[in-house]
């Protein structure tokens, strides 16, 4: 996995691992560290999954606004990840 993605994948698992984030949201999280890991595909193809699945994530009206906020932190760290 590349440097550039370890942050957003340990707040990937924060989010994944909180009790209090709806059982949904928590799988899809979990998808997303899965797809970043995957060292098969190509890096762009893999954020902007990524950025897609959190998207849909971040408009779930079960979500907690905290976590919405990390949602959209994890969001921003992929797309700067996408520039280098």
């Amino acid at each position: 996995m590349e440097e550039s993605l370890e942050p957003a994948v340990d707040m990937l698992e924060q989010v994944s691992e909180d009790s209090s984030v709806p059982r949904n949201i928590q799988e899809e999280c979990q998808e997303c560290i899965e797809i970043l890991k995957d060292g098969e595909e190509e890096l762009s193809v893999r954020i902007n999954s990524c950025t897609s699945k959190l998207d849909n994530v971040a408009n779930d009206a079960n979500i907690p606004m905290y976590t919405r906020t990390q949602v959209w932190n994890i969001v921003s760290m992929l797309e700067s990840a996408s520039r280098e």
